[in-house]
């Protein structure tokens, strides 16, 4: 038995490659993508450490090229999602017993292989299945991913280190749980990170999982379980169930042992749980823990100080970049009519030199959206503002699903601060534009709060510091992850803990500590070394 106090390797940021030419890294993913593209890989359901086929298949397709098959998915129902239940309960009580540092060796190793023989795997399956270009993969998929697993290796260290004081003669410990019962972690299609995040954050900390990633995704997924498969997770700890939302989830919000959700996704999909987990609290053993980072309609605020380069480079980066299907991507923008010819300017020099295509050509900036249902949705309100009063498209507005599900880049601008591309989250590459008057920067900080329901990310530009200071202040509830002249993307973990409140969210901050703590439960432990032989006390005595 190994009884040392162990001291973890500190978390550095895995550092991002260039992928430049002539690199070896440039030379490797094209190796890989030109093998995944070449290959139909079978995705089969993981439950118990044992792969599961189903009558029910469906194709895995590039959604820059939906001709293109990269593979066949066998879908989930409540037959299988109750075995994982079953699975996840078998597993519990062994690994929940495992010393934390060899389920934190399990994590610290996965990321070791992720930075190393995995990595092209796992980028080249984002590229392909989710139609990103190499660099938002490798800042995904590759440096996020080994980000969360080194960082909550270090988070849970922290936690678990966290004890009360004890006076003379007594010993107070507090024991972190896990939760009890099983944890329902539901992932979204736009981060492999988040899709490996969300299971192994509470399976670190003790808890089993039954995961259910995004349809969209399942090639990424995949792969990223069998990644935590090399690096010896036990069987049964995660247990993938490929499937749609109420064939996995009905079942699993009814079993008893239900005690905690990680979800991220839609807002509509996150209130639906919600009432589920409300209407059926009875039947539960504890209190679900629910955690959710939901939609976004994030902005940028122009104060008249800034600069319009400035300003023009953060639009095009933060609202175009992974065709704006990210949580925290730009979607309005607040610019002073004086800086407004400049930015306009510089926001359409740059549009006009952006590649929109297939991930493969790395020279392309804009890949593809998700799928039909998303192209489709972002279309519809490209179209209605190309035909409402007091809105214009300044740049883009055209798409093309013939091949691909590729839609330019595109500019609203809206006279009208509440019209529905600045209120509604589109999840695509549709950015609206407001220009108000310079002398209303102040009412345009009350518009900003007010407009929309979300409150995710947000950034102000500005060279005054008054300025600066009063947005901060006036946006305080506005933006989980506020940023200062800087786009309102690209959270780091150990740097910028993510995640906002209102309707994004519980505001669990991924990245940090703070997500790990929803996934224990304390218990107090005091041990008395000499108790004492009588009831009185000294107050009892006559003299």
């Amino acid at each position: 038995m190994n009884n040392a106090v162990v001291r973890i390797p500190t978390p550095v940021n895995e550092p991002v490659r260039s992928y430049a030419p002539g690199s070896p890294e440039r030379d490797r993913i094209k190796v890989a993508l030109t093998k995944m593209m070449g290959e139909e890989v079978e995705i089969p359901a993981i439950i118990g450490g044992k792969e599961i086929r189903t009558n029910s298949v469906e194709t895995v397709v590039c959604p820059h090229d939906h001709g293109h098959v990269l593979g066949h998915a066998h879908l989930c129902g409540s037959g299988e999602a109750e075995s994982a239940i079953a699975a996840s309960m078998d597993a519990r009580h062994d690994w929940a017993r495992m010393h934390w540092t060899d389920r934190a060796a399990i994590f610290l190793r996965a990321a070791e292989l992720l930075a190393g023989p995995w990595r092209d795997t796992l980028n080249a399956s984002t590229m392909l299945g989710q139609s990103k270009n190499v660099f938002q993969a490798e800042i995904d998929a590759a440096c996020e991913m080994i980000d969360f697993l080194r960082f909550n290796v270090d988070y849970a260290r922290q936690i678990y280190e966290d004890q009360p004081i004890s006076s003379p003669g007594i010993w107070n410990q507090l024991q972190y749980r896990p939760i009890e019962g099983f944890v329902f972690a539901v992932t979204p299609f736009n981060f492999t990170s988040i899709g490996g995040n969300l299971p192994t954050a509470p399976a670190l900390m003790g808890n089993t999982v039954v995961w259910k990633p995004a349809t969209t995704a399942l090639l990424s997924a995949h792969y990223m379980y069998k990644l935590l498969e090399a690096a010896g997770l036990p069987p049964g700890v995660i247990n993938i169930v490929p499937g749609h939302g109420p064939d996995i989830g009905n079942p699993t919000f009814a079993s008893p042992d239900f005690a905690g959700l990680h979800f991220t996704g839609s807002t509509g999909t996150f209130q639906f749980m919600w009432k589920t987990i409300g209407d059926n609290i009875a039947r539960y053993k504890t209190y679900p823990r629910i955690v959710g980072e939901t939609g976004g309609k994030d902005f940028i605020v122009a104060h008249p100080s800034a600069d319009a380069a400035t300003v023009a480079t953060a639009i095009v980066r933060g609202g175009f970049e992974y065709q704006g299907q990210k949580c925290s991507a730009a979607s309005r923008v607040y610019i002073p009519r004086s800086m407004w010819p400049a930015v306009s300017r510089s926001v359409q020099e740059s549009l006009e030199e952006i590649r929109m295509g297939s991930p493969l050509d790395f020279s392309n900036f804009v890949n593809a959206v998700i799928d039909r249902k998303a192209f489709d949705s972002i279309t519809g309100y490209i179209n209605h503002a190309r035909d409402a009063d007091g809105v214009s498209i300044l740049a883009g507005g055209r798409a093309d699903d013939s091949k691909g599900y590729f839609i330019e880049p595109t500019v609203v601008v809206s006279e009208d601060p509440s019209y529905r591309t600045m209120c509604e989250e589109i999840f695509g590459p549709v950015v609206t534009v407001h220009v108000y008057d310079d002398a209303r920067f102040s009412d345009t900080l009350a518009l900003v709060d007010s407009t929309s329901p979300y409150a995710l990310t947000g950034a102000i530009f500005s060279n005054d510091r008054a300025a600066t200071n009063q947005a901060v202040e006036a946006l305080e509830n506005a933006a989980g992850n506020f940023y200062i002249n800087d786009k309102p993307t690209g959270a780091v973990v150990g740097q910028q803990p993510f995640g906002g409140a209102r309707a994004s969210g519980t505001n669990d901050k991924a990245g940090s500590h703070l997500n790990l703590l929803r996934w224990v439960s304390a218990r107090t432990i005091k041990e008395t070394f000499v108790p004492p032989t009588s009831y009185r006390y000294p107050f009892h005595e006559k003299k």
